[in-house]
């Protein structure tokens, strides 16, 4: 059984600036009105079409929840470190040169820092995954629109949070593959039907979510140590949050479950939302009180354009070496010549409508706006 339209709160926060897919739009009424127990359905301005289901949405239910509406990448994020680098003394091309690459199993020196235990249980809990296989890829970015960014603080909205003299560094990843195959083995199990609220199966699927949280928010953490170590710098953590997930959640009076595909929440201190490689960055301060956009922010600037379609608008009018560089002189660090162009700039939203939707709504007030100095994606192979 499905849901009447006309009970369920149905909500898109875009302005006219912003690039919006009819698809996209389409797909969050059929999920809305598809799935049983869906209450709310909110649409962020980032919102893209997704296989199945809209990307740049959440989702609250009661009764059911769905691990097909949190998808295949568990606990996905963002996070956010100040180093004690200075920007005046570094640039791009140093950047770059002191980074190397930084693709492959973690080094044993980081590994062996790593909690062995803590990542045995995760691979036990997880139900899907041998230790190993953790270890293995363990501090890598992944592919897709996963990367990592060195950033210099462009402009300071509300003081006292960001240094203008320091150089941040921005982790974009999730739970590398361990995610995709707990979605798959539910699949397989129960294909889209959801599972119920305090059932077996689903308290199984919650002791695998939380495994994949922490394997992904400990991924990030180890992406930035080893970046950190390349660079010889100091870290410190500014946040770490998650935007692929699904909770336990009050919802105007009704206890249920929020959904969150590619969106951020709203409810947990400072969130960062980031544009393309060759775009700004924002962190930005929640308005945690307001409920109609489910407690949830946009992830990013959302893709407008299909990865299919990004070689054959792109390859004519760019070089790979143009895409290496961004209009801040930034430097871009991405051997993999179909992921350069299906990750370029163009095939993404602007990030400043989305930014200029959630302020028109009420949603956030700004705190600093980042600009990139190197995008980190997949480094070239090296010979043996």
């Amino acid at each position: 059984m499905g849901n009447s339209l006309m009970d369920t709160y149905v909500q898109v926060f875009a302005n006219r600036s912003v690039w919006m897919e009819s698809a996209a739009i389409e797909q969050l009424h059929t999920t809305a009105s598809h799935l049983a127990g869906i209450r709310a359905a909110v649409g962020l301005p980032d919102l893209h079409p997704g296989r199945g289901y809209p990307v740049g949405a959440a989702f609250f239910s009661v009764e059911r929840f769905y691990p097909a509406l949190v998808g295949g990448d568990i606990g996905c994020g963002m996070a956010l470190h100040a180093t004690d680098l200075r920007v005046h003394k570094t640039s791009p091309s140093k950047l770059e040169k002191a980074l190397g690459q930084i693709d492959g199993p973690l080094p044993d020196e980081l590994l062996a820092q790593v909690d062995e235990a803590a990542l045995a249980t995760m691979a036990e809990q997880s139900g899907v995954a041998h230790l190993a296989y953790l270890q293995q890829s363990l501090g890598t970015i992944g592919g897709g629109n996963h990367f990592a960014e060195l950033q210099a603080v462009d402009s300071i909205y509300e003081e006292g949070v960001l240094d203008k003299k320091q150089v941040y560094l921005m982790v974009h990843s999730g739970s590398r593959g361990l995610g995709g195959a707990i979605l798959r083995a539910h699949v397989d199990r129960f294909n889209h039907a959801g599972l119920a609220a305090g059932s077996i199966e689903g308290d199984e699927y919650w002791r695998q979510h939380a495994a994949a949280i922490a394997y992904a928010q400990l991924n990030r953490q180890m992406i930035a140590q080893r970046m950190a170590k390349a660079l010889r710098c100091g870290l410190q953590p500014v946040l770490d949050i998650t935007h692929n997930h699904v909770q336990r959640h009050d919802w105007r009076g009704a206890k249920g479950f929020l959904h969150r595909k590619g969106a951020t929440p709203a409810d947990q201190g400072l969130v960062v939302i980031p544009g393309s490689r060759g775009d700004y960055s924002y962190l930005v301060r929640p308005v945690a009180e307001r409920d109609e956009a489910l407690h949830s922010l946009a992830h990013g600037a959302g893709r407008k354009w299909a990865r299919s379609d990004c070689m054959g608008r792109l390859r004519q009018r760019f070089s790979l070496a143009d895409l290496q560089k961004t209009r801040f002189d930034s430097a871009v660090v991405c051997a993999d010549r179909e992921l350069i162009y299906e990750e370029a700039p163009q095939a993404y939203k602007d990030v400043d409508g989305v930014i200029a939707s959630l302020q028109e709504a009420g949603l956030l007030t700004l705190v600093a706006r980042l600009k990139p100095l190197l995008t980190y994606k997949k480094g070239a192979m090296q010979c043996c």
